[in-house]
């Protein structure tokens, strides 16, 4: 789906993936700010809060949770309506926490596109892309993480649409934890704490994702 198609289906309904975090990502995630090192960024200063970047953010659900938990977010979307209804839910939040977001319409795979850095967390959260682009979004990731920083990536396994259900059936655009770690490749620097399918209920039924979080060495 191109950025016209998610302005679409975003418009039709208030908030299509709902206002909770992903489960996956707060377990993983929850916490971590305050065992995180953070360093100066290209100001030479110690940021006041660790650094989050959300990749297709969507409607910012998750970085809406991460600004509540003590991060500052750097949130990229495609799609301009769903960089506003994030805006939007903000709103309801306290000024202080509104303004530890940063929102940002972008096309991730336009070459030159700016998104900032570095990050003490990149989220990479079912951001499907066809395996050259997926590639090379995880090592530009991985690059973008400070020592100690945290790489998640999360997304519809490549067994979901036979053995799963809903998400995207194009086998061109699923992936397997495997296949992030292969895109990483040896010289990445980053070390795999965890790589493997997780079962997500839905109401219809089990979805399979694929997850794998890996972290940059500290020296």
């Amino acid at each position: 789906m191109d950025a016209a198609e998610w302005d679409a289906r975003y418009v039709q309904s208030e908030l299509v993936w709902g206002a909770p975090p992903n489960t996956t990502v707060v377990e993983f995630v929850h916490g971590l700010d305050r065992r995180i090192p953070r360093i100066p960024g290209p100001d030479g200063m110690v940021p006041e809060f660790p650094r989050a970047l959300d990749l297709a953010s969507g409607e910012g659900r998750n970085a809406l949770w991460l600004a509540t938990h003590g991060w500052q977010v750097h949130a990229v979307d495609f799609s301009q309506v769903g960089i506003d209804k994030g805006r939007t839910v903000a709103t309801r939040l306290t000024r202080s926490i509104r303004e530890r977001i940063t929102w940002q319409c972008a096309d991730l795979t336009e070459p030159g596109v700016d998104i900032g850095g570095p990050y003490e967390l990149v989220l990479m959260v079912f951001l499907h892309l066809p395996a050259g682009q997926r590639r090379e979004m995880v090592r530009r990731a991985a690059q973008l993480l400070t020592p100690g920083g945290m790489l998640l990536v999360l997304g519809h396994d490549s067994a979901n649409p036979e053995r799963g259900y809903g998400g995207p059936q194009d086998p061109e655009i699923l992936f397997t934890p495997d296949d992030v770690i292969a895109d990483l490749g040896e010289d990445s620097g980053l070390q795999i704490d965890t790589a493997q399918q997780v079962l997500r209920p839905t109401e219809a039924g089990e979805a399979i994702d694929a997850l794998v979080v890996a972290t940059k060495p500290v020296g």
